[in-house]
Protein backbone atom coordinates (compact mmCIF):
# COMPACT_ATOMS: atom_id res chain seq x y z
CA UNK A 1 0.00 0.00 0.00
CA UNK A 2 1.41 3.39 -0.98
CA UNK A 3 0.79 6.49 1.10
CA UNK A 4 -0.71 9.56 -0.60
CA UNK A 5 2.05 11.92 -1.69
CA UNK A 6 2.23 15.63 -2.36
CA UNK A 7 3.78 16.64 -5.64
CA UNK A 8 4.65 20.15 -4.52
CA UNK A 9 8.34 19.29 -4.56
CA UNK A 10 8.08 17.80 -8.03
CA UNK A 11 6.52 20.70 -9.90
CA UNK A 12 9.83 21.83 -11.34
CA UNK A 13 9.86 19.08 -13.92
CA UNK A 14 12.26 18.74 -16.80
CA UNK A 15 10.99 21.08 -19.55
CA UNK A 16 9.23 19.11 -22.28
CA UNK A 17 9.69 19.81 -25.96
CA UNK A 18 6.92 21.98 -27.32
CA UNK A 19 4.41 19.78 -29.10
CA UNK A 20 2.00 20.85 -31.81
CA UNK A 21 -1.14 18.69 -31.42
CA UNK A 22 -3.71 17.77 -34.03
CA UNK A 23 -6.66 20.13 -33.54
CA UNK A 24 -10.11 18.65 -34.15
CA UNK A 25 -12.67 21.43 -34.70
CA UNK A 26 -16.41 20.99 -35.14
CA UNK A 27 -17.89 21.48 -31.70
CA UNK A 28 -19.16 24.93 -30.71
CA UNK A 29 -19.46 24.60 -26.94
CA UNK A 30 -17.44 23.07 -24.06
CA UNK A 31 -16.54 19.38 -24.34
CA UNK A 32 -17.79 16.95 -21.68
CA UNK A 33 -16.20 13.60 -22.58
CA UNK A 34 -13.74 12.01 -24.99
CA UNK A 35 -13.84 8.23 -25.30
CA UNK A 36 -11.81 5.77 -27.39
CA UNK A 37 -13.08 2.41 -28.57
CA UNK A 38 -10.80 -0.60 -28.27
CA UNK A 39 -8.80 -1.36 -31.42
CA UNK A 40 -11.09 -3.02 -33.99
CA UNK A 41 -10.41 -4.43 -37.46
CA UNK A 42 -11.00 -0.92 -38.80
CA UNK A 43 -8.84 0.74 -36.14
CA UNK A 44 -9.82 2.69 -33.06
CA UNK A 45 -12.51 5.35 -32.97
CA UNK A 46 -13.02 8.45 -30.84
CA UNK A 47 -16.36 9.88 -29.73
CA UNK A 48 -17.00 13.14 -27.93
CA UNK A 49 -19.82 14.63 -25.89
CA UNK A 50 -20.42 18.37 -25.87
CA UNK A 51 -22.73 21.09 -24.62
CA UNK A 52 -23.66 21.83 -28.26
CA UNK A 53 -26.00 18.77 -28.21
CA UNK A 54 -24.10 17.18 -31.13
CA UNK A 55 -21.88 14.22 -30.16
CA UNK A 56 -19.34 13.35 -32.83
CA UNK A 57 -17.50 10.27 -34.09
CA UNK A 58 -13.91 10.49 -35.39
CA UNK A 59 -11.03 8.29 -36.40
CA UNK A 60 -8.94 7.63 -33.35
CA UNK A 61 -5.54 7.91 -35.03
CA UNK A 62 -5.86 11.28 -36.78
CA UNK A 63 -9.09 12.79 -35.49
CA UNK A 64 -10.78 12.94 -38.90
CA UNK A 65 -14.52 13.56 -38.54
CA UNK A 66 -16.77 10.65 -39.51
CA UNK A 67 -20.23 11.70 -38.39
CA UNK A 68 -22.50 13.45 -35.89
CA UNK A 69 -25.31 11.91 -33.84
CA UNK A 70 -28.21 14.36 -34.10
CA UNK A 71 -31.28 14.11 -31.88
CA UNK A 72 -30.63 15.38 -28.35
CA UNK A 73 -32.34 18.57 -27.20
CA UNK A 74 -29.87 19.36 -24.41
CA UNK A 75 -26.16 19.30 -23.64
CA UNK A 76 -24.64 15.85 -24.13
CA UNK A 77 -22.71 14.99 -20.96
CA UNK A 78 -21.53 11.53 -21.96
CA UNK A 79 -20.76 9.69 -25.18
CA UNK A 80 -19.26 6.18 -25.45
CA UNK A 81 -18.80 3.30 -27.88
CA UNK A 82 -19.19 -0.42 -27.43
CA UNK A 83 -16.17 -2.75 -27.70
CA UNK A 84 -16.62 -3.23 -31.45
CA UNK A 85 -17.43 0.44 -32.21
CA UNK A 86 -20.73 -0.66 -33.75
CA UNK A 87 -22.95 1.06 -31.20
CA UNK A 88 -22.73 4.46 -29.52
CA UNK A 89 -24.54 5.63 -26.40
CA UNK A 90 -25.13 9.14 -25.09
CA UNK A 91 -26.50 10.75 -21.94
CA UNK A 92 -27.83 14.28 -21.96
CA UNK A 93 -29.42 17.23 -20.21
CA UNK A 94 -32.72 16.50 -21.96
CA UNK A 95 -33.23 13.76 -19.33
CA UNK A 96 -32.52 10.93 -21.76
CA UNK A 97 -29.99 8.31 -22.73
CA UNK A 98 -29.87 7.15 -26.34
CA UNK A 99 -28.31 4.22 -28.18
CA UNK A 100 -27.17 4.78 -31.77
CA UNK A 101 -25.99 2.76 -34.74
CA UNK A 102 -22.38 3.96 -34.93
CA UNK A 103 -22.16 3.07 -38.63
CA UNK A 104 -25.27 4.86 -39.91
CA UNK A 105 -25.83 7.36 -37.11
CA UNK A 106 -29.43 6.19 -36.70
CA UNK A 107 -31.02 6.41 -33.26
CA UNK A 108 -31.97 2.92 -32.10
CA UNK A 109 -33.27 3.33 -28.54
CA UNK A 110 -34.15 6.09 -26.10
CA UNK A 111 -34.43 5.73 -22.31
CA UNK A 112 -36.15 8.48 -20.38
CA UNK A 113 -34.90 9.68 -16.98
CA UNK A 114 -36.16 12.18 -14.42
CA UNK A 115 -33.06 14.40 -14.45
CA UNK A 116 -29.83 15.05 -16.35
CA UNK A 117 -27.92 11.93 -17.43
CA UNK A 118 -24.20 12.56 -16.84
CA UNK A 119 -22.64 9.18 -17.58
CA UNK A 120 -23.37 6.09 -19.69
CA UNK A 121 -21.37 2.95 -20.47
CA UNK A 122 -21.94 -0.32 -22.32
CA UNK A 123 -21.27 -3.68 -20.72
CA UNK A 124 -18.50 -5.68 -22.40
CA UNK A 125 -21.03 -7.96 -24.14
CA UNK A 126 -23.07 -4.98 -25.46
CA UNK A 127 -26.24 -6.42 -23.93
CA UNK A 128 -26.60 -3.81 -21.17
CA UNK A 129 -26.19 -0.07 -20.70
CA UNK A 130 -25.47 1.58 -17.36
CA UNK A 131 -26.61 5.17 -16.81
CA UNK A 132 -26.31 7.66 -13.95
CA UNK A 133 -26.52 11.37 -13.25
CA UNK A 134 -28.27 14.11 -11.31
CA UNK A 135 -30.89 11.74 -9.88
CA UNK A 136 -28.19 9.96 -7.90
CA UNK A 137 -29.47 6.64 -9.27
CA UNK A 138 -27.54 4.10 -11.31
CA UNK A 139 -29.68 2.14 -13.75
CA UNK A 140 -28.85 -0.86 -15.89
CA UNK A 141 -30.91 -1.33 -19.04
CA UNK A 142 -31.25 -4.63 -20.88
CA UNK A 143 -30.80 -3.53 -24.49
CA UNK A 144 -32.37 -6.67 -25.93
CA UNK A 145 -35.59 -6.05 -23.99
CA UNK A 146 -35.37 -2.25 -23.83
CA UNK A 147 -36.15 -2.33 -20.12
CA UNK A 148 -34.44 -1.36 -16.88
CA UNK A 149 -33.22 -4.33 -14.82
CA UNK A 150 -31.35 -2.56 -12.02
CA UNK A 151 -32.03 0.69 -10.15
CA UNK A 152 -29.80 1.63 -7.21
CA UNK A 153 -29.44 4.83 -5.17
CA UNK A 154 -25.87 6.01 -4.65
CA UNK A 155 -26.89 7.40 -1.26
CA UNK A 156 -30.20 6.76 0.54
CA UNK A 157 -29.83 9.71 2.94
CA UNK A 158 -28.70 12.67 0.85
CA UNK A 159 -29.03 13.92 -2.72
CA UNK A 160 -25.90 12.98 -4.65
CA UNK A 161 -24.98 13.59 -8.27
CA UNK A 162 -23.25 10.65 -9.94
CA UNK A 163 -20.63 12.06 -12.32
CA UNK A 164 -19.33 8.76 -13.61
CA UNK A 165 -20.46 5.16 -13.94
CA UNK A 166 -18.16 2.37 -15.20
CA UNK A 167 -18.52 -1.39 -15.46
CA UNK A 168 -16.31 -3.63 -13.36
CA UNK A 169 -13.87 -5.96 -15.09
CA UNK A 170 -15.97 -9.07 -14.34
CA UNK A 171 -19.18 -7.70 -15.86
CA UNK A 172 -21.09 -8.36 -12.64
CA UNK A 173 -20.38 -5.02 -10.99
CA UNK A 174 -20.75 -1.34 -11.77
CA UNK A 175 -18.93 1.50 -10.04
CA UNK A 176 -20.31 4.98 -9.44
CA UNK A 177 -18.39 8.14 -8.56
CA UNK A 178 -20.45 10.63 -6.59
CA UNK A 179 -20.40 14.28 -5.58
CA UNK A 180 -20.15 13.12 -1.94
CA UNK A 181 -16.58 11.90 -2.50
CA UNK A 182 -17.44 8.19 -2.56
CA UNK A 183 -16.87 5.58 -5.26
CA UNK A 184 -19.37 2.78 -4.76
CA UNK A 185 -19.11 -0.73 -6.15
CA UNK A 186 -22.41 -2.46 -6.87
CA UNK A 187 -23.07 -6.15 -7.47
CA UNK A 188 -25.86 -6.10 -10.06
CA UNK A 189 -26.60 -9.79 -9.53
CA UNK A 190 -27.87 -9.07 -6.03
CA UNK A 191 -28.51 -5.30 -6.41
CA UNK A 192 -26.43 -4.61 -3.33
CA UNK A 193 -23.37 -2.54 -2.48
CA UNK A 194 -20.21 -4.66 -2.60
CA UNK A 195 -17.64 -2.05 -1.57
CA UNK A 196 -16.98 1.67 -1.36
CA UNK A 197 -13.96 3.96 -1.54
CA UNK A 198 -13.73 7.35 0.16
CA UNK A 199 -11.67 9.87 -1.79
CA UNK A 200 -10.65 13.52 -1.56
CA UNK A 201 -13.69 15.56 -2.58
CA UNK A 202 -16.21 15.36 -5.40
CA UNK A 203 -15.51 12.52 -7.82
CA UNK A 204 -15.13 14.01 -11.29
CA UNK A 205 -13.66 11.10 -13.25
CA UNK A 206 -13.32 7.32 -12.95
CA UNK A 207 -11.47 5.10 -15.43
CA UNK A 208 -11.05 1.32 -15.41
CA UNK A 209 -7.87 0.17 -17.16
CA UNK A 210 -7.62 -3.55 -17.89
CA UNK A 211 -4.41 -5.61 -17.75
CA UNK A 212 -2.26 -2.56 -17.05
CA UNK A 213 1.31 -3.31 -18.07
CA UNK A 214 0.24 -6.92 -18.63
CA UNK A 215 -0.72 -7.26 -14.97
CA UNK A 216 -3.87 -6.43 -13.02
CA UNK A 217 -6.76 -4.02 -13.60
CA UNK A 218 -6.47 -0.50 -12.20
CA UNK A 219 -9.13 2.02 -11.24
CA UNK A 220 -8.05 5.66 -11.69
CA UNK A 221 -10.05 8.29 -9.81
CA UNK A 222 -9.79 12.08 -10.16
CA UNK A 223 -11.38 13.80 -7.17
CA UNK A 224 -10.81 17.08 -5.35
CA UNK A 225 -7.10 17.81 -5.77
CA UNK A 226 -5.90 14.21 -6.10
CA UNK A 227 -5.48 11.48 -8.70
CA UNK A 228 -5.59 8.05 -7.07
CA UNK A 229 -5.07 4.53 -8.41
CA UNK A 230 -6.72 1.48 -6.86
CA UNK A 231 -6.46 -2.24 -7.49
CA UNK A 232 -9.71 -2.87 -9.38
CA UNK A 233 -10.07 -6.32 -7.81
CA UNK A 234 -9.39 -5.61 -4.14
CA UNK A 235 -9.87 -1.79 -4.23
CA UNK A 236 -6.66 -1.37 -2.29
CA UNK A 237 -5.03 2.04 -2.73
CA UNK A 238 -1.95 1.76 -4.94
CA UNK A 239 -0.94 5.41 -5.40
CA UNK A 240 -2.44 8.81 -4.65
CA UNK A 241 -0.90 12.07 -5.80
CA UNK A 242 -1.87 15.63 -5.02
CA UNK A 243 -2.23 17.81 -8.10
CA UNK A 244 -0.77 21.24 -7.22
CA UNK A 245 -1.84 22.70 -10.56
CA UNK A 246 -5.07 20.81 -11.32
CA UNK A 247 -8.48 20.95 -9.71
CA UNK A 248 -11.32 18.51 -10.29
CA UNK A 249 -13.99 20.42 -8.41
CA UNK A 250 -15.77 21.64 -11.55
CA UNK A 251 -14.15 19.87 -14.52
CA UNK A 252 -11.24 17.75 -15.68
CA UNK A 253 -10.10 14.18 -15.33
CA UNK A 254 -7.23 11.72 -15.49
CA UNK A 255 -6.23 8.71 -17.59
CA UNK A 256 -3.63 5.99 -17.03
CA UNK A 257 -1.26 4.99 -19.83
CA UNK A 258 -1.71 1.32 -20.90
CA UNK A 259 1.84 0.58 -19.70
CA UNK A 260 0.88 1.75 -16.21
CA UNK A 261 4.01 3.92 -15.99
CA UNK A 262 2.43 7.37 -16.26
CA UNK A 263 -0.86 9.22 -16.35
CA UNK A 264 -2.31 12.40 -17.80
CA UNK A 265 -4.43 14.90 -15.92
CA UNK A 266 -6.10 18.23 -16.58
CA UNK A 267 -8.66 20.51 -15.02
CA UNK A 268 -8.95 24.08 -13.78
CA UNK A 269 -6.56 25.52 -16.39
CA UNK A 270 -5.61 25.20 -20.06
CA UNK A 271 -2.67 22.84 -19.61
CA UNK A 272 -2.42 19.10 -20.25
CA UNK A 273 0.08 17.46 -17.92
CA UNK A 274 1.83 14.08 -17.86
CA UNK A 275 2.91 12.58 -14.52
CA UNK A 276 5.00 9.66 -13.32
CA UNK A 277 2.64 7.15 -11.73
CA UNK A 278 4.97 6.02 -8.95
CA UNK A 279 6.44 9.34 -7.81
CA UNK A 280 3.82 11.81 -8.99
CA UNK A 281 6.54 13.93 -10.63
CA UNK A 282 5.39 16.12 -13.50
CA UNK A 283 7.04 14.84 -16.70
CA UNK A 284 5.47 17.06 -19.35
CA UNK A 285 3.23 20.10 -19.57
CA UNK A 286 1.53 21.09 -22.83
CA UNK A 287 -0.42 24.22 -23.65
CA UNK A 288 -2.63 24.54 -26.69
CA UNK A 289 -6.17 24.89 -25.45
CA UNK A 290 -7.69 28.33 -24.98
CA UNK A 291 -10.02 27.23 -22.21
CA UNK A 292 -9.90 24.88 -19.21
CA UNK A 293 -9.35 21.18 -19.92
CA UNK A 294 -12.56 19.28 -19.19
CA UNK A 295 -11.80 15.68 -20.24
CA UNK A 296 -8.96 13.51 -21.53
CA UNK A 297 -8.09 9.90 -22.38
CA UNK A 298 -5.24 7.80 -23.68
CA UNK A 299 -5.79 5.94 -26.94
CA UNK A 300 -5.91 2.14 -26.46
CA UNK A 301 -2.42 1.66 -27.96
CA UNK A 302 -1.02 4.43 -25.74
CA UNK A 303 0.66 6.20 -28.69
CA UNK A 304 -1.56 9.29 -28.42
CA UNK A 305 -4.03 10.90 -26.07
CA UNK A 306 -7.00 13.21 -26.55
CA UNK A 307 -8.01 16.25 -24.54
CA UNK A 308 -11.30 18.15 -24.72
CA UNK A 309 -11.68 21.72 -23.55
CA UNK A 310 -14.08 24.49 -22.77
CA UNK A 311 -12.78 26.10 -25.98
CA UNK A 312 -14.82 23.61 -28.03
CA UNK A 313 -11.86 21.73 -29.52
CA UNK A 314 -10.35 18.28 -29.16
CA UNK A 315 -6.57 18.06 -29.37
CA UNK A 316 -4.63 14.88 -30.08
CA UNK A 317 -1.16 14.67 -28.54
CA UNK A 318 1.69 12.22 -29.15
CA UNK A 319 2.86 10.26 -26.14
CA UNK A 320 6.46 10.05 -27.41
CA UNK A 321 6.84 12.66 -30.17
CA UNK A 322 10.60 12.09 -30.48
CA UNK A 323 10.02 8.41 -31.31
CA UNK A 324 7.23 9.27 -33.73
CA UNK A 325 9.49 11.54 -35.76
CA UNK A 326 12.61 9.39 -35.55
Amino acid sequence: RTRPSSMAANVAATPSRRQVPIVCPGHTRPLTQVYYSPITEAGSFLVSGCHDKMPMLRRGDNGDWIGTFSGHKGAVWSCVLDNEALLAATGAADFSAKVWDAITGQELQEFGHKHIVKSVEFSANRESLATAGMEGIVRVFDLTQGAVTTELHHDDKEKVTINKVVWGADGNTVMTGGSNGIVKVWDIRTNTGANEIKVDGLVMDVELSKSVGGQGDVLTVAAGKHVSMFDAGTFELLQSHEMPSCSFREEGGASLHPSGDKFIAGGGDCWVRVFDRQTGAELECHKGHHGPVRCLRYAPDGATYASGSEDGTIRLWETDPDEATA
